[in-house]
């Protein structure tokens, strides 16, 4: 056989073979099966309920093995809208499912949750009532530029007690009502892409027990948290801008709605913008406006590890964030949890409303089997900036008596305080409050402006530089039963009258170096007090 005719018979041969491949890779997604919402009578005017013509197109793409249910632009009344098996739903660019009122359309009743009901919140425990909701699936995703608008849903403020088997159950609104967003519970490969939600109730999205979990570029301006990423691993968060006044905007939880414990575990959240004091609607319409004094928000809006925290909480990082007038980063330990491996690089804050930092090992311990205390241990916080921090809280690193924080590092580090602290405040010694709802603002008035250690272990810092802006006497630091610490490399303006630059109170393995104004100390026993100025 000629070269020539070995050449052709090759290429015939490999065009039969990877011509269907080749057409396979090059479908669009606009190509390949999709559901338009409208071919099933949903008539997306905003005055017509669209809840059945949904619900038909999701199960008519589930029946073929799946596909897009396509949302082109007009405004889709709906109440609950059943998610299943590989389905795609995409919101195009002027497209809004709007939740209407319990009032107009019921929404579905909340499941049954005997076994991990009474451990946390009503809300955490149920997915049904929501307005967009799964359980059990695989392959679903929510996309496009168009808007989810809770605007019918209930916030969570608002408690209906039934005591119909003798005790108080809360729970969000009415029968009926709908309270989330996104609810979605034991799925596999999710992605959240690209939509905006407006008001979305207690929770913008709940996600529980969903692994493989991709959340990117979403807008989320709500009434209560913005997301809850509850008992689940292998999370990316990405990209989103957060603003949420009256409540947190980012929470890793583990909590036992599941009815057993599980874990929060490899979780990344990156490039996220969190606001706690934007009028809600404002982040969406780019107004940012601030109502003020009208305008009374929580200044919530942080990113918070707990407070729901029977599971443990391990290798998680946290970079390249900025927060607007909200509380910084709560890691809390109340449960049971053992939170390790935490990373947290470069964050920035503005006009944080308390505590940039709080980290607290407590012992609340809601929760089956009388769950023994955790631990929260191998925490690194790298390139910090904070400017215009919260007068009354320090930040603040607590764990309990004879159970300490161990093994947190901070380095790079520059905080402002607003100031405020009083010459008499240096005397305080703050309650322990063990049980106590994991809060700045826990222990009352702190002693210190800077940062308040007590309980812990192993604390390395470096490269610090604490200042304020207002009036203030109290200390920069206070240690209370703390072992093991090393600070160098500090800058550190001292309060004014008697403030020191560090407190000891019980305090041994001590040492400071190479920090300006601060002579080299060592203190290897115990001190029961001990100023350094």
């Amino acid at each position: 056989m000629s070269c020539y005719r070995r050449f052709l018979l090759r290429s015939i041969v490999a065009l039969v073979i990877l011509q269907p491949i080749a057409e396979a890779a090059a479908q669009t997604p606009a190509s390949r099966p999709y559901y338009n919402v409208r071919e099933f009578n949903a008539k997306g005017n905003g005055v017509e309920l669209d809840t059945d013509g949904i619900n038909r197109a999701i199960t008519s793409a589930a029946a073929a093995g799946g596909g897009t249910v396509y949302f082109p632009p007009g405004i889709y009344l709906s109440s609950s809208i059943e998610l299943k098996d590989n389905i795609t739903l995409y919101l195009e660019a002027g497209s809004t499912i709007e939740a209407v009122s319990d009032s107009i359309a019921k929404y579905n009743l909340p499941e049954p949750n005997e076994a991990g009901g009474n451990f946390q919140d009503y809300g955490h425990s149920h997915w049904k009532n929501s307005l967009i909701w799964g359980i059990g699936l695989k392959n679903v995703s929510i996309s496009g530029p168009g808007l989810i608008h809770g605007k019918g849903l209930h916030s969570g403020f608002d408690r209906f007690a039934d005591e119909s088997r003798g005790q108080k159950i809360y729970q969000d609104g009415s029968p009926g009502s709908g309270n989330k967003a996104i609810a979605l519970r034991d799925c596999r490969n999710v992605i959240l892409r690209d939509f905006s939600i407006l008001h979305g109730g207690h929770f913008g999205i709940l996600a529980t027990g969903v692994d493989n979990l991709t959340i990117d570029n979403l807008k989320i301006d709500s009434n209560r948290d913005g997301m809850d990423i509850d008992a689940c691993q292998n999370v990316r968060i990405i990209n989103c801008s957060v603003n949420t006044p009256w409540d947190d905007g980012i929470c890793l939880k583990a909590s036992y709605g599941l009815g057993k414990i599980r874990h929060c575990d490899n979780i990344t959240i990156s490039n996220c913008f969190l606001s706690g004091n934007f009028d809600e609607g404002s982040l969406l319409d780019a107004t940012f406006r601030r109502s003020s004094p009208e305008y009374k928000s929580y200044k919530t809006g942080r990113i918070k590890l707990g407070t729901e925290s029977n599971g443990d909480f391990k290798n998680i990082t946290i970079s390249n964030c900025v927060f607007d007038e909200s509380r910084g980063i709560a890691i809390e330990s109340v449960d049971g949890s053992h939170i390790e491996d935490v990373a947290i690089s470069n964050i920035t804050m503005r006009h944080a409303a308390n505590s940039p930092l709080f980290i607290r090992l407590g012992s609340r311990l809601r929760g089956p089997d009388k769950p023994l205390i955790g631990s929260i241990k191998r925490i690194s916080i790298d390139n910090l900036i904070v400017f215009n921090a919260g007068a009354q809280n320090a930040t603040t690193i607590s764990g309990l008596p004879g159970h300490p924080v161990e093994d947190i590092r901070l380095s790079n580090i520059y905080i402002n305080y607003k100031g405020g602290g009083k010459p008499s405040d240096n005397d305080l010694m703050p309650i322990e409050n063990e049980k106590g709802y994991p809060e700045p603002g826990m222990f009352g008035a702190l002693p210190a402006y800077g940062f308040f250690i007590r309980h812990a272990r192993a604390i390395e810092m470096n490269h610090v530089k604490l200042d304020y802006s207002g009036q203030e006497y109290r200390n920069a630091f206070v240690l209370d039963d703390v072992h093991d610490a090393f600070f160098d490399h500090l800058n550190i303006r001292k309060g004014s009258g008697e403030a020191a630059f560090f407190e000891l109170r019980k305090v041994s393995d001590f040492a400071i170096e190479s920090s300006r104004g601060i002579a080299p100390q060592t203190a290897n026993r115990a001190a029961t007090s001990k100023k350094i100025r």
